[in-house]
């Protein structure tokens, strides 16, 4: 299964700020056992969602209202052989106090119509060495003149794309993120950006880390509807054909039903399909470059077109991490992949990447997931030994979660 083919409490605003400045930067310490295991990530998130913020970068036919970006006297532009109009922001430096290795960008934004919004990152080396611009996606909601597409495997002096991830050749000291949005020059419809921003990480393997320690509030599980992404197996070839190609949507759709989001009707999908909105995740996610459901931005992208809250990717260095956006009402989608014998009543004997959604903890600490391998809606609700789960996710992935805050 491959990584990319695969009443509700809410969330006060000082609670999610306590978790996000708990995000800001993340080195665990270093452990002693001998054995290589487990690898560990410094971790520092950065993002820009408000006037002042928007104000810190560079516009350019681009203006700040109600807190977003619209364009303001767009210049003429091409994007695939068509006119548009375009507007660029461009944002300042970000400096996280490690060498990074990997970049993760995400995004809200609306785009109508024949509207377009384009990601691009560069950074900086330690002797001042800036690389090019690389452009990470062209994401549109829905738009017909223009798929949304991650853009290939670009490769530059400093670093290169895949995917959803820039990822450095050498250490760089410091980044950029570049938003373009795009409108069709003769309908001009409504595009807008409410929040760019990434993650940078170094990933640093180390000796055997022991597993987290459970905290104060395991013995929380959240009422998370269960989907199984088998159930979808053969449907929409276009769209990934469900089945094991479906488990990053399918996540995506079971967190978005906790919130009562996405409840239909949905005319794209044919009538009688169990949980359609499964496979309507999976229209408005498939990565049309990539031809997979799993490009980790897409899924939190979409996400944000039906929450208030912000929805992004990044990495948790643990399972005691976790625990808190648990204890807050908030589930995550977390990136794993495991061998034989390495997960304990998993529904698939192995993975080289497959997505679940963490949904609570056991009072002993132990993982309660909504894993949508089970081959129904009623096997996807399992629990997981805590020292395996934590090992098959911070091992294969550096801690990759969704975040989607409703």
């Amino acid at each position: 299964m491959s990584r990319r083919p695969c009443p509700r409490p809410s969330v006060g605003a000082a609670v999610l700020a306590l978790l996000a400045g708990s995000l800001a930067t993340i080195a665990p310490a270093a452990a002693a056992e001998p054995q290589a295991r487990r690898a560990t990530s410094s971790i520092a998130n950065a993002s820009w969602s408000t006037g002042a913020q928007w104000r810190s970068g560079e516009l350019r036919g681009l203006r700040v209202k109600a807190g977003s970006l619209v364009p303001k006297s767009p210049r003429p532009g091409r994007l695939g052989g068509r006119d548009y109009e375009v507007g660029t922001w461009t944002s300042p430096w970000s400096s996280p106090d490690f060498g990074l290795t990997q970049l993760i960008p995400s995004w809200e934004a609306v785009t109508d119509g024949d509207s377009v919004v384009k990601v691009q990152v560069r950074g900086e080396a330690p002797d001042g060495t800036v690389s090019s611009w690389d452009s990470m996606a062209e994401w549109t909601l829905d738009n017909p003149a223009r798929s949304r597409r991650s853009l290939g495997s670009q490769t530059d002096d400093l670093a290169r794309v895949s995917v959803d991830t820039w990822q450095a050749a050498t250490p760089l000291t410091r980044w950029q993120v570049r938003v373009s949005l795009y409108r069709n020059a003769a309908t001009r419809p409504a595009v807008r950006l409410d929040r760019v921003g990434a993650m940078a990480s170094a990933l640093v393997p180390r000796g055997a880390a022991p597993t987290s320690t459970p905290g104060p509030t395991v013995g929380t599980v959240l009422d998370v509807p269960a989907y199984s992404q088998m159930t979808h197996t053969g449907h929409y070839p276009q769209w990934g054909g469900g089945g094991e190609a479906w488990c990053s949507p399918t996540s995506t759709a079971m967190v978005l039903a906790y919130y009562d989001l996405q409840p239909g009707p949905f005319s794209d999908i044919t009538a009688g399909h169990a949980d359609p909105q499964v496979d309507h995740t999976a229209r408005l996610v498939y990565d049309h470059s990539y031809d997979g459901t799993g490009n980790w931005a897409f899924n939190t992208a979409y996400a944000s077109t039906l929450t208030t809250g912000d929805s992004y990717v990044t990495r948790l260095p643990d399972l005691r991490a976790a625990e808190s956006f648990i204890a807050a009402g908030v589930p995550l989608v977390a990136s794993v992949a495991f061998g034989r014998n390495q997960l304990t009543g998993a529904p698939i004997s192995s993975s080289n990447g497959h997505l679940l959604v963490i949904v609570g903890f056991e009072a002993d600490g132990d993982v309660v997931v909504n894993d949508p391998a089970g081959a129904s809606n009623g096997a996807v609700r399992r629990v997981y030994d805590r020292d395996q789960f934590e090992d098959i996710w911070v091992n294969a992935s550096g801690g990759i979660v969704y975040v989607i805050n409703r």
